[in-house]
């Protein structure tokens, strides 16, 4: 007999279905959950909308949200997360995620920005520069001597940030040099308090996507690969349009990539920030895969 939860889940599924027009013809539902009468006004991203897939995709952003609690309840007990938004990622939507954290029974402990030079193509000689400099005077690091810039960089960065222990752990003096290091050099700032490093990592997407042409591909996967070695698991999360022909579509090719990192869509939408957590809790018992509204292994994790 399916359980109450298992139909919450299941929910969850048609409610990204819903976010690409499935259910309703591929109308102009794209947007739908974020928080309400806002997600409604811009589904589909034009000025004139039908007042009935208007008040649709309110209601299954109000739907979504109401019964996450009951979705995500106990699924994160015990884990620490760390948060780490990319440049031009939706403030909001960031804060919403850390909500359904706490609702899964998860604790944020520390939320950084990723500023745009350490993305940038341009900036690979000041990232390559740093990371050596970091793999030389940290004490007891092991980071491979082959390790690539943006592996070797996102490894250094999950040194900082994260630990495997579930409960968390304090930043020791390694952490806190590579942090500072990080900020000093205008790569990451840190938002509120972040004194712990989390077991956990979600990465929100942002709507600055790097130049594929330029390597910017390479650098997203090689930072996320990294951050993967050295925590419990780690999360990416972009939108439904990223997940179509954009930089999350180009994340979801990589083997390398899949095979220790999840991915998530529809994140702009009430169910997808729900599938992001519930992704997360996998993550933390190895499970990793491509989830969302067109995502390879389903809407939402089994289980």
């Amino acid at each position: 007999m399916i359980s109450f939860r298992q139909h919450l889940v299941s929910l969850v599924a048609v409610f990204l279905a819903l976010a690409v027009g499935v259910v309703l013809g591929g109308g102009p539902l794209s947007d739908l959950g974020r928080t309400t009468a806002d997600e409604a006004a811009d589904a589909s991203g034009t000025a004139t909308q039908d007042p009935a897939a208007e008040a649709a995709a309110a209601f299954t952003g109000d739907y979504a949200l109401a019964t996450a609690p009951g979705t995500l309840a106990g699924d994160l007990e015990g884990q620490t997360v760390v948060l780490v938004t990319l440049p031009g990622a939706d403030a909001a939507v960031t804060k919403q995620l850390g909500s359904l954290v706490s609702a899964g029974g998860g604790t944020v402990v520390g939320q950084y920005a990723v500023q745009p030079a350490l993305v940038d193509p341009g900036e690979k000689s000041l990232v390559d520069t740093l990371g050596s400099q970091l793999v030389t005077s940290l004490k007891g690091v092991d980071v491979p001597a082959d390790a690539t810039t943006y592996v070797r960089m996102g490894r250094l960065l999950g040194l900082g940030v994260a630990t495997r222990t579930p409960a968390g752990a304090p930043r020791d003096a390694n952490a806190d040099s590579v942090v500072e290091s990080l900020t000093g050099a205008e790569l990451l700032t840190t938002t509120g308090n972040a004194a712990k490093r989390g077991s956990l990592v979600l990465v929100v997407m942002g709507d600055e996507p790097t130049d594929p042409e330029a390597g910017g591909d390479v650098i997203m996967s090689g930072l996320t690969t990294g951050l993967a070695q050295v925590t419990r698991g780690v999360v990416v999360a972009g939108s439904t349009a990223s997940a179509d022909t954009g930089e999350l579509a180009q994340l979801r090719e990589d083997e390398a990539l899949t095979a220790t990192v999840s991915t998530t869509d529809s994140v702009q939408t009430t169910a997808g920030q729900v599938t992001a957590v519930l992704a997360l809790a996998a993550a933390q018992n190895g499970d990793v895969g491509a989830f969302g509204a067109s995502g390879a292994d389903g809407a939402v994790p089994a289980g």
